[in-house]
């Protein structure tokens, strides 16, 4: 995925009324595009403005319409693309929110969806994550994004083709294509995310534990992440395969209870590797108990083969004038002696019953 550097960070202005245009979040591009694909059966037409002006002066001449928008920081571009497709206030307002929750939200001539891409870098990053949006109209479709990630990009191959399915059905049916990409994009996400999971797995296993607590740590907070921005996406699909929304013909119902079926996989892959998660923090946790407990075997060991000699020690050290041992001849090298073979019989002992 192409991810770009990070340009400032915003914040939301407390006491606003509500559809005040503000962004909030992280302002990812410098200034916002657009790329507008339109297509038929017969014709598809490809164009990308850097201009809200012109993009807006365009007048599409194909039967159904795709325009994508990059970068959710600008309230002049959102407000302009608010009035050119009649979006109420409270779903521009949303736009521009980066840190929206997924949901699904019917305004009667257009559904509003919001979700999220993540990206889970290779080499054990952080996990971090893209707000999407999508607006499907009866014959038009807006997506949302942040920065490209390249997500839709498949979609994109599919409408070049003059020969697929996806030319010559509606804005439902791209709606639907636009979802499934996002979920076949958690596929692979997952698949990272639980090889990270596995490599940390090995790193316990190994007893190379310096810095795993945190990695462990991390990663329950990033299965998190993902738990809940999968879970409400399943909800939505599911709610628009009952058929309450006329938006929605019913041949494409069949395709979205497909994606309902595959963010299934999604969720029940998410909850394995979260329960592996779970396991290493048992198992990190039962490591250091058991290695403490060696430790202190080691130290009672030692202790107890110490304790006769330190008996012997004190009692030739007080020092009594009538002690027959004092004088004589052999008496230092005796005490010695049975001192070296006490220790020597339970040093033997110890290690006969694998305490040491």
């Amino acid at each position: 995925m192409m991810r770009h550097a990070e340009v400032k960070q915003r914040v939301p202005s407390l006491g606003e009324a509500p559809g005040s245009l503000l962004p909030v979040g992280e302002q990812k591009l410098p200034s916002s595009s657009l790329a507008l694909v339109e297509f038929g059966p017969q014709q598809l037409s490809e164009n990308r403005f850097d201009s809200i002006a012109a993009g807006l002066a365009y007048q599409p001449e194909q039967p159904v319409l795709w325009l994508n928008v990059y970068g959710l920081h600008d309230p002049a571009v959102m407000q302009a693309i608010g009035e050119r497709f009649q979006l109420h206030p409270l779903v521009q307002e949303d736009i521009l929110n980066n840190r929206q929750r997924p949901k699904l939200e019917d305004y009667g001539d257009y559904l509003f969806i919001a979700t999220r891409v993540f990206d889970f870098p290779k080499n054990g990053g952080r996990l971090s994550y893209d707000q999407m949006y999508l607006v499907v109209g009866e014959n038009f479709v807006l997506s949302f994004q942040e920065r490209p990630t390249g997500v839709f990009e498949p979609v994109r191959e599919r409408l070049r083709n003059p020969h697929s399915v996806l030319r010559s059905k509606g804005a439902d049916y791209l709606a639907y294509s636009l979802l499934d990409a996002i979920i076949d994009d958690y596929f692979g996400v997952l698949s990272q995310f639980t090889e990270h999971v596995e490599r940390t797995d090995q790193l316990l296993l190994h007893g190379r534990e310096q810095g795993v607590l945190n990695k462990v740590q991390r990663l329950k907070h990033d299965c998190l992440k993902l738990r809940r921005s999968i879970l409400p996406l399943r909800e939505m699909l599911l709610t628009m395969t009952r058929g309450e929304f006329s938006l929605i013909r019913q041949e494409t119902q069949v395709y979205l209870r497909d994606a309902y079926d595959h963010t299934m996989h999604v969720i029940e892959s998410l909850e394995m590797s979260r329960e592996m998660v779970a396991d290493m923090l048992d198992l990190y946790l039962s490591t250091q108990s058991h290695r403490l407990n060696l430790q202190m075997r080691v130290l009672t060991v030692f202790s107890m083969i110490f304790m006769p000699l330190t008996l012997i020690a004190g009692i030739y050290g007080m020092n009594f004038e009538n002690m027959p041992e004092l004088h004589w001849h052999y008496g230092y090298f005796g005490v010695l002696g049975l001192m070296a073979a006490i220790a020597g019989g339970l040093i033997w002992l110890f290690w006969k019953r694998n305490w040491i």
